[in-house]
Formats: C-alpha cells, structure tokens, sequence
C-alpha cells in the first residue's frame, strides 16, 4: 500500500503516480503450481469453482509466494453459462464444453434469466471470504467474460479454432445475434455488480477470443453492446478492466467501448498501443507468457522492455498478455514480480 493508505494497484489503475509498477498475473493461481495440481487431484474444477471454501484457497496459493500487488478471485467466465440453461461440463484435454450451444433463434429465446446473488452466490461467498483473508495487503479483482466471448462459447459449444458457427450467425441472423448479445449482457452486468456487492475492489471483463472479427464486424456487431455493460458499470465505484487478446488491429475500437483500463497482448509495443490510446488512459500489459519459460537473463531483457517503453509514465499496471501457461515455473514467475518491483525509470 501507498503511503496515504491505497493500493499501488487501484491507484495505478486511476492513472495516479505510484512508487513502483503493480503487478499481478492472469491465472496467477492455477496448474503450474503445486499446490493447486495437490487441490485438483481431490478436486474437480467446477467442484473448486462452486465452492467458496475452496475457490479462496486456491485464490491466495500465488499471494505469499509470489508477493504480487493484486489478487484474483478463482472462478471462471463460463460460470453464467450453466444458470442460462446451456450446461457447463470441462473433459480432461478437451477443456469447457456445452452440452446445449445455442444456434436458432428459438435457442435464444430459450435462455433462462438469472439472478446472480442466488445463482452464482458461491463466486460472491467466495469474494466475501478471501476479501477476509487479505483486507488491508492487497486488493481483489472480480472478473467475468466480455459479451463476444460468453456468446461465442455458447453458440460454438466450446472452443474454436474459426468461430465459424458464430460468425455465420452474425452476419445471416443479426437480429437473433443481437437478442443473444443483449441476454447476456444483463447477466453480465448483474454478475459483477454482485461482484462488487460481495467485496470485488476492481473488475476485469476478459474479450479473450475478440481477435478472431474484423474490426467492421466487431463495431457493427459487438461494440454497441460491449458498451452497454460498461456503462452498467460505471457506478460501481470500483476500476474496470477491459481486456482483450488479438486485437490490436483495433485496438481503438476496442477501447471504445469503455473501462477505466485497457488490457491487451504481446501483439503491439506497449508505448505504440499508448499512442493510440491517449496518454491519459491506464494500461495493462503485456509481456507474451510463453517467455517465462525462457532463462532469467532473457526474461528481464523482456521485462526491461516493456517498462522501459512504459516510460514512468503513471496508470501501467505489469501483467501477461495472457494467463500463465501450464508447467511455468514458479521461479520464473516469481523472478518477474521481483524484476518489475525493483525497476526504476530513468
């Protein structure tokens, strides 16, 4: 914490001068530890995921080890999905599946409404709880899906390497495109307001699969309603997190749609997506997570850059521009939050 009693995070997320560069990681708790893969052995997934006892433990595994400056609730972005009436199930390999996609207008129609507090609750408990562990160290960041990628789940039925299905409904089917898209993002509103209700200090909305459309696609068919849940949030009183995954391109249209900071990949220099974005607006990003497999010499090279290019400027926030991948090692990990926390601008 800073020395008026708020977190380097929040503040560096309000674009305000902090003493070094926050730092956190997405999947910062997950299989390349051990603790967790020891969870998982009596555990399945959606059995951690739903229960709030277990979701905060896994939570703070990563906190003391790796002394990051912001934590995240363990839980999932297709969590909605199951209450929405499409099932959620994850096969060992094969990762998320949807028993029911939803591909017809009658699908669509189809889809049950949901209340967060009762139907998600656990994810609320769950902050409540690990909110009790760490008050006062670091704060905590809640998080659900951007509207493109909840949507692109259902209607593919998992993950997909062309989104074809989805794409197709788009552009032959806008009007049933659109119910869908305006489905769910009331859900995805109420969510994290729950969220923020249980204790959630900051919320990141994950576009992980946005890089897949064409940027007249993503305006015409996903940046009005991107928007919308954006504005749903903008009197949470807590910053909000837009994140995105191949879109540089559209980098732009993307942050258009709103949220106090923008994420974004390896794909673009830090200081050139600045450049786009205006030097007022708080960054987070964005060092490729295959590099920490790398030697340690090499990945400060990496992490140099990329402060470097942040040139002290207020309002960056260090992360991956990805969550960090199987079997990292956890030196490794460790080494680039203490690279990052030692660095200084000249």
């Amino acid at each position: 914490m800073s020395e008026n009693g708020e977190h380097r995070f929040i503040k560096a997320c309000k674009g305000e001068p902090v003493d070094y560069t926050p730092v956190w990681f997405m999947r910062q708790a997950g299989r390349y530890m051990k603790a967790y893969r020891d969870l998982k052995e009596k555990h399945s997934f959606l059995e951690m995921c739903r229960t709030p006892e277990l979701a905060t433990k896994v939570t703070l595994q990563p906190l003391d080890v790796l002394g990051v400056d912001a934590a995240i609730i363990f839980a999932d972005i297709l969590l909605p999905l199951e209450p929405m009436g499409t099932g959620l199930e994850f096969s060992a390999g094969d990762g998320p599946v949807i028993p029911k996609p939803v591909r017809t207008l009658k699908d669509i129609e189809n889809l049950k409404p949901v209340c967060a507090e009762e139907q998600l609750g656990f994810v609320g408990e769950a902050i409540r709880m690990t909110r009790g562990e760490i008050a006062g160290k670091i704060p905590l960041i809640g998080f659900a899906a951007a509207p493109f990628t909840l949507c692109s789940y259902m209607v593919e039925g998992g993950k997909s390497k062309d989104f074809a299905t989805t794409k197709l409904l788009m552009a032959q089917e806008p009007a049933a495109w659109n119910l869908l898209m305006e489905k769910v993002c009331r859900v995805l509103i109420d969510y994290l307001k729950m969220q923020v209700n249980a204790g959630a200090q900051a919320l990141q909305v994950f576009d992980s699969w946005v890089g897949c459309l064409s940027p007249g696609d993503y305006e015409e068919y996903v940046l009005p309603h991107s928007k919308k849940v954006f504005e749903g949030l903008k009197d949470v009183g807590v910053p909000v997190v837009n994140f995105n995954t191949g879109a540089s391109s559209m980098l732009s249209l993307v942050a258009g749609a709103g949220g106090d900071v923008v994420g974004f990949d390896w794909r673009i220099h830090l200081d050139e997506a600045r450049n786009i974005l205006g030097p007022d607006r708080p960054v987070q990003g964005n060092m490729d997570p295959c590099i920490l497999f790398a030697s340690i010499p090499e990945i400060k090279k990496r992490v140099v850059d990329i402060l470097r290019r942040a040139e002290g400027r207020p309002g960056h926030i260090f992360n991956l521009g990805h969550g960090i991948l199987q079997h990292t090692p956890v030196d490794h990990v460790k080494a680039v939050v203490d690279m990052v926390h030692e660095y200084r601008h000249v």
